[in-house]
């Protein structure tokens, strides 16, 4: 694996505003030890104060259709490593990982914090292309966590093609004292070069529909299918503007966003308040 590179972009801290750190890096095709040994190293090399740390999606095996010998329950080796990483660093630690539950799989999301507490989302669109929905089970409830007051609203990979799930909810008419639902987006994937410029459209696209932040971390390298990853992670501004984006290389990025930017637009722009009303089924 390249060596990484560690990049800043340095604003003032506010307990309005929120610190994030993006890793982008290749991904040991089944062998977690690897991977988790790896990720530690980054993880514990971040030279900045950072609230949040967001891996791929997979991060401790590859985007694997082998389930039923990787999964791990809600106590392995995997949850353990977050648990004990996020304490040391003390940050909050997401990205997904395959979970067993009941006799079933899933690519399951985890929002670890420092004092080991966790919450989790399956991802509720699994890619069929690659005969994800054959071998894990989907998710029915969304995840929307909540640091320093931000909600951050958590998607895994194939997710973000599906715009109805990631919508913003309008205030009911009249009801000028609700805010929108969430903040800032992640979505932690392992999504292939070959459909970079899909990626790179839906990040932008999530972010402007919703007048949030986005922040999109994906994988670099070839995995155990010969599908090669160009990264291609991305932050993007409530307005669709490009925060940071890196491609094809390793890199561990800092970055902190303003809350009082993203109120200051959403007050300007009002346009979450004309959104369509809708249901989503189970």
């Amino acid at each position: 694996m390249s060596p990484p590179r560690f990049r800043q972009n340095k604003v003032h801290c506010s307990m309005s505003s929120l610190t994030l750190t993006t890793i982008q890096t290749d991904v040991k095709w089944e062998d977690k030890a690897a991977n988790l040994r790896h990720f530690g190293e980054r993880i514990m090399s971040i030279p900045e104060p950072t609230e949040l740390v967001i891996l791929p999606e997979m991060f401790s095996t590859g985007f694997s259709m082998k389930p039923e010998v990787l999964a791990e329950k809600m106590d392995g080796p995997t949850m353990v490593w977050m648990r004990e990483t996020a304490a040391r660093k003390r940050v909050i630690l997401t990205g997904s990982i395959i979970a067993e539950e009941e006799g079933r799989y899933f690519n399951r999301l985890i929002w670890m914090l420092p004092n080991g507490q966790y919450g989790c989302y399956d991802k509720r669109h699994r890619f069929a292309y690659a005969g994800e929905n054959e071998r894990y089970t989907a998710g029915h409830k969304r995840l929307v966590a909540s640091v320093k007051g931000w909600r951050v609203l958590l998607l895994v990979c194939y997710d973000l093609r599906f715009p109805v799930w990631s919508r913003q909810s309008p205030p009911q008419a009249g009801d000028a004292a609700v805010e929108p639902e969430y903040d800032l987006l992640v979505c932690v994937a392992n999504w292939p070069e070959r459909r970079a410029h899909a990626w790179r459209t839906l990040l932008c696209a999530r972010a402007v529909e919703n007048q949030c932040y986005v922040a999109g971390v994906n994988r670099i390298g070839e995995d155990g299918q010969g599908i090669y990853h160009s990264g291609d992670s991305m932050i993007i501004g409530p307005l669709g503007e490009t925060l940071h984006h890196s491609a094809a290389t390793a890199d561990v990025f800092t970055i902190t966003l303003q809350k009082d930017d993203l109120a200051h637009i959403r007050q300007r722009f009002p346009f979450w308040r004309d959104a369509d009303r809708f249901s989503i089924e189970p």
